[in-house]
């Protein structure tokens, strides 16, 4: 793996493209267990019988969701700081 050609608008164009599909599978799947997370966790109140269940799994997904966003953030500053250390 080489350094990242920065040279032009379109090289630093397509390295930011590079850089957003680095963990873009986590990032994508964090979102949508924050967002269902946020929807159990909002719901509970008109779950009846099962709110306090449907509410603590919504906490899960909140928290699964917020650590697996952290983790692809890791993942792109990593894939950055290698690329960068890398001469070009």
């Amino acid at each position: 793996m080489s350094g990242p050609d920065l040279s032009n608008d379109e090289a630093v164009a397509a390295y930011r493209a590079e850089l957003r599909m680095v963990g873009r599978s986590q990032r994508l799947a964090g979102f949508a267990l924050v967002v269902g997370g946020a929807i159990a966790v909002w719901a509970a109140g008109y779950a009846g019988a099962v709110g306090p269940t449907v509410q603590w799994g919504g906490y899960a997904a909140l928290a699964l969701g917020w650590a697996l966003m952290l983790a692809a953030i890791f993942l792109r500053t990593r894939y950055h700081r290698q690329r960068m250390r890398e001469e070009g």
